[in-house]
């Protein structure tokens, strides 16, 4: 069983603003598997957060047979963002 890391952050300079996300995939012994930035447009902070979990999905989906995933893969992600974890763990 293996492990793929993701780190994702989104933000915006001002709420709503110019927004950015980026996201950042490992494995799990620490070896870059992707790196992925980009402007989203206008937008608010929570939206971005989003955005850049929803990018890291959707590359997971389009790469799964590029890098071996698996349903043997544990996928951790890491977010700052406490609105986006608490929502997308059901709990608000």
């Amino acid at each position: 069983m293996s492990k793929i890391l993701i780190f994702s952050d989104g933000g915006a300079r001002g709420n709503p603003g110019p927004a950015a996300i980026g996201v950042v995939i490992k494995s799990e012994k620490g070896a870059k598997i992707a790196v992925i930035s980009k402007r989203i447009g206008e937008t608010t902070n929570n939206f971005a957060e989003y955005m850049a979990v929803l990018q890291a999905l959707t590359w997971l989906k389009l790469n799964k047979h590029n890098i071996s995933i698996t349903s043997a893969n544990i996928i951790n992600f890491f977010l700052d963002s406490k609105i986006v974890v608490n929502q997308l763990n059901g709990l608000y």
